[in-house]
C-alpha cells in the first residue's frame, strides 16, 4: 500500500471505530450517564445526522482550500471531538460532541477518496479508493471489538481515549506522508463544486449508494434476532458471525476496487443483481445455521464490493469538481443507513417475519439495480449522441478539405 494512502487508511480506521464502537458500549454509557439504553442509542442517530448535515457544509466551506490542510483539519476535528466525548460530563454534552465529530466524517471520506484517486494512475483509481476504505472495514473487524472490550474492562471513556491516540497517529501520518498537491482541482472554487449538482448522473450515483445501503441496514439492523430466533444460533456465536461478516466486507472492498478499475458500471450492476439473489437466498435458507453462516459471509463480501465503484462513479460523473459530490455520496450512504433501519422496522411492525425480512433488502437492491441500468442507458445514449455529433462535424468539414 502506498504510504500516502496508508495514512488515509489509518484515519478511516479511526473514523470507522468512532462511528460504530458506541453500539457495543450502550449499556455502559447509559448506566454511567443515568439514561435509558434507547436514549443512549440516539447517540448513533445523532452521529448519522451529523454526517448528513455536515457533509455539504464542510465540503462547500473548504472548496477553495488546498486538499491536504483540509484533510489534516478534518482528522484533527476527530481527535478533538473524541477527546470531548471521553471528557463529556453528561449525556447532552456527549451528544453534542458526537454530532460535532460527525460533521467531518462525510467530508473526510469524500475529499480523501478524491486525493487517493489522484495518487495513482487512472486505471488504478478505484483500487486506491478501496485501499483507503480498507481502514473502515478493518474498524469493524478489529477496532469495534477491541474498543468494546476495552470499554467493558476500563470504562467506556477509555475507548474514546484510545481513539484519540489513533487519531493523533492519523493526523501525523497525513501531515508527513500525503503530498501537498494531491487532489487539487483544475477549476477550483465553490461555484464549480455546486454546478456539479446539476448533473443527473451524479444524483443517480448517490441514489444507488443510498439504496444499496438501505438494503443492507433494513436487514443487518435486525441481524441478531434473525440469527438467534430463525437460524437457531446461540447468542455467543453471533459475535463470531458478525466478525465473519466484517471479514467478508474487507475481502469485498479489495475485490470491488479491482473490478471497478476493470469495468466500473458492470461491477455496480452485477453486484446489485447478486445482492438481490443473496438477500432472497438468505430468506429461504435462514432456517439452517450452516447455510446462514455461508450466506452471511458472501453477503459481507458483496456489501463492500459495491462501495469503491460507487464512490468512483460519483467522482467520475462529477468531472473536474468532484469534492462536494464525493462528500455528499457519504451522506447518501448514511441516509441509506437510517432509512434502511426504519424500513426494516416498519416491515416488522406491518407483519413481515424475521425470516422474510431479507426480501425487503432484496427489493431495495432491485430498485438500486433498476436505477443503475437507467444510468448505464443514459451513458450509452450520451456516447452515441457524441459519436453522431463528431461524425456530423467530420462530414461537414470534408467539402472544405476537398476544396
Amino acid at each position: 500500500m502506498p504510504l500516502p494512502i496508508l495514512a488515509l487508511a489509518i484515519a478511516s480506521f479511526c473514523i470507522g471505530t468512532t462511528e460504530f464502537v458506541i453500539m457495543g458500549l450502550l449499556p455502559e454509557v447509559a448506566a454511567d450517564l443515568g439514561v435509558s439504553i434507547p436514549s443512549a442509542g440516539l447517540l448513533v442517530t445523532g452521529y448519522a445526522l451529523g454526517v448528513v448535515v455536515g457533509a455539504p457544509i464542510i465540503a462547500i466551506a473548504t472548496a477553495s482550500l488546498p486538499r491536504k490542510p483540509v484533510l489534516i483539519g478534518l482528522a484533527a476535528l476527530f481527535v478533538i471531538g473524541n477527546l470531548f466525548c471521553a471528557l463529556a460530563p453528561n449525556y447532552w454534552m456527549l451528544m453534542i460532541a458526537r454530532v460535532v465529530t460527525a460533521f467531518g466524517h462525510g467530508a473526510f471520506f469524500g475529499i480523501g477518496s478524491v486525493v487517493a484517486a489522484s495518487l495513482v494512475p487512472r486505471h488504478k483509481r478505484a483500487s486506491a479508493i478501496a485501499l483507503m476504505f480498507a481502514g473502515l472495514t478493518l474498524a469493524n473487524i478489529l477496532g469495534v471489538p477491541a474498543g468494546t472490550a476495552l470499554g467493558e474492562e476500563y470504562g467506556w471513556r477509555a475507548t474514546f481515549v484510545a481513539v484519540v491516540a489513533i487519531g493523533v497517529v492519523a493526523v501525523t501520518a497525513i501531515a508527513l506522508l500525503v503530498p501537498s498537491t494531491s487532489g487539487e482541482q483544475k477549476s477550483g472554487g465553490i461555484l464549480s463544486e455546486v454546478k456539479v449538482l446539476g448533473k443527473l448522473q451524479v444524483w443517480l450515483a448517490m441514489l444507488i449508494s443510498a439504496l444499496a445501503s438501505a438494503g443492507l441496514f433494513a436487514v443487518f439492523t435486525y441481524i441478531k434476532p434473525i440469527l438467534t430466533e430463525v437460524s437457531g444460533i446461540s447468542t455467543p456465536m453471533v459475535t463470531w458471525i458478525l466478525l465473519l461478516f466484517g471479514a467478508g466486507m474487507t475481502v469485498g472492498n479489495i475485490i470491488g476496487g479491482k473490478l471497478a478499475d476493470w469495468k466500473l458500471m458492470p461491477t455496480v450492476i452485477g453486484t446489485l443483481a447478486a445482492l438481490v439473489l443473496v438477500h432472497s437466498l438468505f430468506a429461504e435458507t435462514s432456517g439452517s445455521a450452516v447455510a446462514t453462516i455461508a450466506v452471511v459471509f458472501v453477503w459481507g463480501v458483496l456489501t463492500f464490493v459495491i462501495v469503491p465503484p460507487l464512490q468512483m462513479r460519483v467522482v467520475e460523473t462529477a468531472g473536474e469538481a468532484p469534492n462536494l459530490a464525493a462528500t455528499l455520496n457519504q451522506g447518501a450512504f448514511n441516509v441509506g443507513n437510517a432509512s434502511g433501519a426504519w424500513i426494516g422496522g416498519a416491515a416488522l411492525v406491518w407483519g413481515v417475519s424475521y425470516q422474510n425480512l431479507p426480501f425487503v433488502g432484496a427489493a431495495l437492491a432491485l430498485i438500486g439495480l433498476l436505477v443503475a441500468l437507467w444510468s448505464l442507458m443514459l451513458d450509452r445514449r450520451a456516447h452515441y449522441e457524441r459519436q453522431l455529433a463528431e461524425e456530423g462535424q467530420r462530414l461537414s468539414l470534408e467539402p472544405l478539405a476537398g476544396g
